[in-house]
């Protein structure tokens, strides 16, 4: 089942977190990991959550999101990220994409 880490980032470091965009990337391929949402603008549709900066990454499984996040590859892309933002990140199991609505929770039509 895919699975999916969401990151809100508030960066106070600019240059420093510019180095961590240089680096993270390359981390993401050993584990299946790709970017879905990088930045951008965001806009609330219900509530007050306005993210300074919002990144949607997925992955095959909610084992390759942990094992890239734990990772000797991504050890120094994160340090950086701690040393130049404040995040927080959620990990996420999807559905398969062979899920029909009805089968999340929605009635037939």
């Amino acid at each position: 089942m895919p699975a999916y880490v969401l990151v809100e980032v508030s960066v106070h470091d600019a240059q420093t977190y510019e180095r961590y965009k240089q680096l993270a990337p390359p981390s993401l391929k050993p584990y299946g990991g790709r970017y879905l949402v990088r930045g951008g603008p965001t806009q609330a549709l219900e509530g007050t959550w306005q993210p300074p900066r919002f990144v949607l990454l997925e992955f095959p499984s909610v084992e390759h999101a942990r094992a890239w996040w734990a990772s000797p590859e991504y050890a120094a892309a994160k340090a950086l990220r701690h040393e130049s933002a404040h995040s927080i990140m959620l990990l996420v199991e999807g559905v398969p994409a062979t899920t029909p609505v009805t089968a999340i929770g929605e009635s037939p039509a």
